[in-house]
């Protein structure tokens, strides 16, 4: 595509690889087709429906009895209860994945009107006090608190080496103490939500 020309895309073993990926291009996306926006729309279907089984009673019960679920019985009331349940979840995961999106963009110096142009375009207004955490104002050298993917962070200047470092804790329960190597708060911010992600909740098990 057009605006993808002229962005380096450098590897990890490449030294100034931080440096280029904390330095935000713009645009920062294209706008989603209508097969992407329909591709979006099966795919959180099939989570939905895979959830709405795991709660149904109904669906319980015919895995009790070794029966299998008919996509048919989707048509029954009390199955698509289930349905709105999950799909309610589902509108819960968006929440907090997006909150953990906003927060690490805009620990990272994304500002309000970033973030609300992102989300559908709302005003600068809007995005602060949908996320009023994700965006602060911080002095040289503050410490930084960052949560993201269901973990905390914190991200510190050492003023005597003149670096930035981090303490983490992911949400499955992994801690993490970095050295005082990152010449910015950025890339220690970028580091810190690497760990986090890399170290998420893991999925629950199926229920019976």
């Amino acid at each position: 595509m057009e605006e993808s020309r002229g962005i380096p895309t450098p590897t990890r073993d490449d030294e100034n690889f931080w440096n280029v990926v904390m330095t935000p291009v713009e645009p920062a996306w294209s706008e989603p087709s209508d097969d992407d926006t329909f591709t979006m729309d099966e795919q959180v279907l099939d989570a939905v429906r895979a959830l709405a089984e795991r709660i149904s009673t109904r669906a319980r019960a015919y895995r009790t009895a070794g029966r299998p679920f008919d996509a048919a019985l989707t048509a029954a009331p009390d199955v698509q209860l289930a349905t709105l349940r999950a799909l309610f979840e589902a509108k819960c995961s968006v929440d907090r994945l997006a909150e953990s999106a906003a927060t690490a963009a805009g620990r990272s110096g994304a500002s309000y009107t970033q973030l609300g142009a992102a989300w559908g375009g709302i005003k600068r207004q809007s995005a602060r006090l949908k996320w009023p955490h994700a965006v602060v104002k911080r002095s040289a050298g503050e410490s930084v608190p960052l949560r993201y993917a269901g973990g905390s962070a914190v991200i510190h200047h050492d003023p005597d080496a003149d670096a930035w470092w981090y303490t983490a804790t992911a949400a499955e329960g992994q801690a993490e103490e970095s050295e005082a190597v990152h010449p910015t708060s950025a890339e220690a911010i970028a580091r810190a939500t690497e760990f986090l992600l890399t170290h998420a909740r893991p999925a629950s098990p199926r229920s019976a």
